[in-house]
């Protein structure tokens, strides 16, 4: 069935790829998606990646086709949510993919449950936002819990370069309208503002400090590359920088995406 219930949330998923012995020694693929969007985003991936692995694409708590309870949004929360689908699959390790919002996400479940995490990939993660961004990011936080769609859809505009694909805009416009509104606003309180918050450089660094395994970064910014870098403990890791991308690099150019992404698991599965 492509939802799971999981008591408080309804998540829908899907699952595809060889189950069989010839994949039976890599990790299953854990595809995460970001703020205001659903597993959709993945759809150039899931064919190549799906070829050797078994991949998992869902939708987070109020995103896309799972259910809005009216809590639970912080990055920890939706980890949480991932940990219990995994669970129910009877998966017990996967490399985790995480976009923006699904940077945190997935990096919360390495550090929350490292156990069940072999690697990550985040695509443009949602973390190491300059602390010099804190006070404009609380403001558009306090902002969207009277006006979500709006600032939403305002806040998106940095995502894209005149290289973007036009559609990109629509699309995403799209899918954050259909986002509801508190969902949005708590999810972005959770990632920049609230106590806990660990999308603001300072508060990045000490809680990126429990991420032990093998990440693959990609971002368009060389500071953002170089800061991120600095964090990693595992050998493996790496990160990609493509100057003049936008924030959906992965979207914007998914056959480098994928050639990257399969060589480097490649590396992974023969170390």
């Amino acid at each position: 069935m492509p939802f799971a219930d999981l008591g408080d949330v309804r998540l829908f998923y899907t699952d595809d790829g060889p189950t069989g012995t010839a994949t039976a020694e890599r990790p299953p693929l854990l595809l995460v998606h970001g703020f205001g969007a659903d597993s959709h985003d993945w759809v150039w991936h899931l064919p190549a990646l799906s070829e050797n692995h078994r991949v998992i694409a869902a939708d987070l708590r109020g995103h896309g086709y799972s259910s809005a309870p009216e809590d639970g949004y912080r990055p920890q929360d939706l980890a949480h949510d991932l940990m219990r689908l995994l669970d129910l699959l009877c998966i017990d390790r996967v490399v985790a993919f995480g976009h923006s919002m699904g940077g945190l996400v997935v990096s919360a479940l390495a550090v929350e449950h490292p156990a069940r995490v072999r690697a990550l990939v985040c695509v443009d993660p949602g973390y190491g936002k300059q602390d010099a961004l804190a006070p404009y990011l609380a403001t558009l936080a306090e902002n969207m819990r009277s006006d979500a769609h709006r600032q939403a859809l305002a806040n998106d505009e940095w995502c894209y370069t005149p290289a973007s694909p036009a559609f990109l805009r629509n699309w995403h416009a799209r899918k954050i309208l259909g986002t509801p509104p508190h969902v949005l606003a708590a999810a972005f309180t959770a990632m920049f503002s609230a106590d806990d918050q660990m999308g603001i450089r300072s508060a990045s660094e000490a809680y990126l400090a429990g991420r032990e395994c093998p990440v693959l970064s990609f971002s368009f910014d060389p500071e953002q590359s170089a800061w991120e870098a600095g964090l990693f403990k595992d050998p493996a890791s790496t990160t990609v920088t493509w100057v003049g991308s936008g924030h959906r690099l992965h979207a914007e150019r998914p056959a480098e995406f994928l050639l990257v992404v399969q060589n480097w698991l490649e590396k992974l599965d023969h170390s």
